[in-house]
Parts: structure tokens; C-alpha cells; sequence
């Protein structure tokens, strides 16, 4: 049976479901890339909050919803930009997920880094800053969960130029007790980290980065890079220490980025692997065996929904992914921590809808038909 979507121009057009979703079953640990998982939270629907209000999370359905990628080999990145740190869920939720999420990975054998900030804050003194990224690496380091230094809005604010991110990188470098991933999110995902590494000159920013790691390689284990510039990513890789890894974090050009070149390649860290994750699984099994042309084959026709889901303003891309999960059955209602669901359109949703179904993303092609009719309903369309 066919149902009618709302366009941009808010006419409606007439799609075919698909009815068989793709045979997507977990298979080996991967061989030839580490790949990561930014993960969603799940919001607790029933609870009585508002916007600016602490997180309430759906504790069961969010550790569902983890055991569902590492059942498929991919790790999960924790408290990231994805779990809509700064967006919703304040550091006291993150250090809740932080601390249930590792336990869960301990209990499954799964692979497991976390994000670790400084949004304590909201600014304040370098000294400061340096105080709220310890507090941060202490638990993750605790909770035996890998450390990812996340970009800081208090940092970025405070420092007066690249001296100060290199004072504050080495000091946290210096007192890891595992090498951790340094991440550095592009002002497309978060305006307020313009000019990090201390200039708004990418190039300049890139020196200062990469200065940070060659002062301390033995405690770096990679970059994350989401800059949405693949030519940048690739020249920054080659420029890399040996043995410190990229982890691309593009979501316009990662099947280029991790298929790689004569020169190397990168691993992943990607937000749009929380929709995707058994199709990329399977693609980066492909991958493993050598054949390069069939893992493109898999993966390159999910850009456009990555690109969809992902377009500015980029920061928004979390509705998409959680109501790509509700579709899925991950989750029984689409509301979000903060009330982000509201962060983007009706037509929005319906062409990630397409597109999704379009691939196969759907274990159950019925039930992804039938909550999209009742999201269009809400919104007054009818038959």
C-alpha cells in the first residue's frame, strides 16, 4: 500500500514501501578497521520535564539500544555529540550514562569510549577548565571505559590563543593513564567551538593540533575528525605520527574516507553508524576480506541519507537519528531529551523516512510504515 509524504512545498507525494528488509546478521569482529558508534539516548516519555530541565532517560531501551550494536561488532562511543551532550543532556546525565553504559559493556564484551568535557561549565578560567576535564577523565578512567578529550565551548572561550590549548591538552595528555582519542567537532556541529586550537585559520588550527599529539604520541591512540572535509582529513592523516590513528567522524564522505588509498586510510567514529550500524558491519566485513568494491557498493548509497539527515543545521542531525530509531523499533515513542524532536521539519522526517526504507533500514518494514502514518497524522495529514 502506498503512502503519501509531505515535500518542502508542502505538497504531497506518493511512495511504495518496500516489504523486505535487508538479512543483516551479526558476524566476525572486524580485522582491518576499529569502528565506533557515536551513540542516542533514549528519553523517558512519561516523565514531567521541560526543555531546561534535567535529562530524563529511558535507562532500559538506551542500554537495549548498545547491546544492539555491539551484537553487530561496533563500538560505542559514549556521551558524545550524538547523546546530545550540551543539547539536552547536562553532565550529571552523562556521568550517569557513563557509568551504566561501561558497566554494560564489561557485562557483553563490548568495546566502549566515552566523551570526556567540561560541561560543568559554562566558562571559565583556564584553571577552571583544567579542573572540569580532570573531574571528567577520573570517572571514565573509573568506570574502565576508554577516554575521548572532547572539544570544550568553556575552552574555547577562555583561551587566549594556541599557548593555552597546548598548556591544557598536555597537562590532560600527561595524566591519562591510557592513550585516549582527542576530538576535535567542527563549529558546523557546535557554533561555539569556532577557532578551536586557538585560530579560525584551519590550517593554523591544524598545526596546533597536531603539535599537541607530537608532544605526547605514546598517549594518544587517535584523532576524531568532523570537519565535513574529507581533503582536509586525508591531508591531516598523512601528517600523523606513526601508530596514531584517524577516526573519521564525516558523515558526507566516510565510505571514501575508511576504504582509504595507497597512502592509508581512516577508522570511524560516526554519528550516522547509530542508524546505520548493521549494514555498515557488514560493509566493513566486506571490507576485511579485501574487497574494496563491494564494501563501496554497501556503503556509498547511504551517503545521501547521511547527507539528509546531517545537513545544516548540521547540529540538528540527533532528531533523525532518534526517529530513525523509533521507525526501527529501537524505542516505543519519539520524544527526545529536551524536547528536540521539534528540530526539524515534518517534510525533514518524511525524506528520511524515503531513504531509510529505500536501503532497507528497517527490520520490520510494516511497523516503520505504520508509526510514519502516525507521525503524519499527528501533523493533520490525512489519507
Amino acid at each position: 500500500m502506498s503512502i503519501r509524504l509531505p515535500a518542502p512545498d508542502g505538497s504531497l507525494r506518493t511512495y511504495e514501501p518496500r516489504t523486505d528488509p535487508l538479512a543483516l546478521t551479526p558476524g566476525a569482529p572486524f580485522t582491518s578497521r576499529t569502528v565506533f558508534s557515536a551513540a542516542h539516548v533514549v528519553a523517558d516519555p512519561y516523565a514531567d520535564t521541560t526543555p531546561d530541565s534535567p535529562a530524563a532517560v529511558d535507562w532500559d531501551a538506551t542500554l537495549a539500544f548498545r547491546r544492539h550494536l555491539w551484537s553487530h561488532g561496533l563500538g560505542v562511543a559514549e556521551a558524545m555529540d550524538t547523546a546530545q551532550r550540551g543539547m539536552g543532556l547536562d553532565w550529571a546525565g552523562a556521568a550517569e550514562l557513563i557509568r551504566r553504559s561501561a558497566a554494560e559493556a564489561k557485562a557483553v564484551g563490548g568495546r566502549i569510549a566515552c566523551g570526556v568535557g567540561t560541561d560543568q561549565l559554562t566558562s571559565g578560567t583556564l584553571a577552571e577548565v583544567r579542573a572540569a576535564y580532570e573531574e571528567q577523565l577520573a570517572l571514565v578512567e573509573e568506570s574502565g571505559a576508554q577516554a575521548i578529550l572532547m572539544a570544550s565551548r568553556a575552552l574555547a572561550a577562555a583561551a587566549r590563543g594556541p599557548e593555552d590549548y597546548l598548556e591544557v591538552y598536555g597537562h590532560l595528555l600527561r595524566q591519562a593513564a591510557e592513550p585516549v582519542i582527542l576530538h576535535w567537532l567542527g563549529p558546523m556541529f557546535d557554533p561555539a567551538l569556532e577557532g578551536y586550537w586557538g585560530s579560525a585559520d584551519l590550517d593554523a588550527a591544524t598545526d596546533t593540533f597536531l603539535e599537541v599529539i607530537a608532544a605526547h604520541p605514546d598517549k594518544v591512540d587517535g584523532i576524531k575528525v568532523s570537519l565535513l572535509d574529507a581533503r582536509r582529513e586525508v591531508d591531516l592523516r598523512r601528517r600523523l605520527p606513526q601508530g596514531v590513528r584517524c577516526y573519521t567522524g564525516d558523515d558526507f564522505h566516510y565510505p571514501e574516507l575508511i576504504a582509504g588509498d595507497e597512502q592509508g586510510f581512516s577508522h570511524a567514529l560516526l554519528g550516522i553508524f547509530d542508524p546505520l550500524g548493521p549494514l555498515a558491519a557488514e560493509a566493513v566485513r566486506v571490507l576485511d576480506t579485501g574487497n574494496t568494491d563491494g564494501f563501496r557498493a554497501l556503503l556509498d548509497p547511504t551517503v545521501e541519507l547521511s547527507r539528509h539527515l546531517f545537513q545544516a543545521p548540521t547540529r540538528f542531525y540527533k532528531a533523525g537519528v532518534v526517529f530513525l530509531a523509533w521507525l526501527a523499533g529501537h524505542q516505543s515513542h519519539f520524544t527526545m531529551v529536551g524536547g528536540l524532536q521539534s528540530a526539524r521539519s515534518l517534510p525533514h522526517f518524511a525524506r528520511a523516512y524515503e531513504l531509510a526504507d529505500t536501503l532497507g533500514l528497517f527490520p520490520d518494514p510494516k511497523l516503520a510504515e505504520e508509526r510514519m502514518r502516525t507521525l503524519l497524522h499527528l501533523y493533520g495529514v490525512t489519507p
